[in-house]
């Protein structure tokens, strides 16, 4: 799973790994996004490739009565994407979610009353990207449009296991020649084993 994540970035860095421009370079980006708080978060959408746009963490499916649903749509299992009904009208929908790391909490008793922190990020603290999906959602006592998304969820890796001991997921990261065929509709995600993972 991942409800975690961290972007702490300059702007112009994120721009030059991604290829792709902020309407406005200037702007803030908080450094830690809590999912179930639902932060608009950078993303790279497959509709706008050389554009970051702010996304809402939380996928409403375009059939939603509410917004309530987000709390459920944080991750999708890429196993079940094409079957659940919260996601299978986006799976071309494809998004990538910079980030420069993640956290996940392992459980040190059978309860998980007691939990033990980790950060974990690639080698050189470096810039990756999530597969996510999106979905464009209207309010329609508002008009108001809510652009969301999800982050895509696998098996954990051996590492991810030990730390993940509970349901051994983890997110999908991608690795960056994978990044533009992940947005043209390519079903081929590796894994990476090279993440590391300090106790915080």
């Amino acid at each position: 799973m991942c409800f975690h994540c961290k972007l702490t970035k300059k702007t112009i860095q994120i721009q030059n790994r991604f290829k792709a421009t902020f309407d406005n370079e200037e702007i803030h980006i908080q450094e830690q996004f809590n999912a179930f708080e639902h932060p608009k978060a950078p993303v790279i959408t497959n509709e706008n490739p050389n554009k970051i746009e702010f996304f809402q963490w939380g996928l409403i499916p375009h059939w939603a009565k509410d917004t309530k649903i987000q709390n459920s749509t944080l991750n999708a299992r890429i196993e079940t994407i094409k079957e659940k009904p919260s996601f299978r009208d986006c799976v071309n929908q494809r998004c990538l979610i910079p980030a420069d790391g993640f956290f996940e909490w392992q459980w040190l008793d059978e309860k998980g009353k007691k939990k033990q922190k980790y950060h974990i990020y690639l080698p050189n603290d470096e810039l990756f990207a999530f597969a996510g999906l999106w979905s464009k959602w209207v309010d329609k006592s508002t008009g108001e449009i809510f652009n969301t998304y999800t982050i895509l969820t696998t098996d954990a890796n051996p590492l991810m296991a030990k730390i993940h001991n509970t349901k051994k997921r983890m997110p999908v990261i991608l690795d960056s020649s994978q990044e533009k065929e992940w947005l043209n509709g390519s079903t081929l995600i590796m894994q990476n084993d090279y993440l590391i993972a300090d106790i915080i």
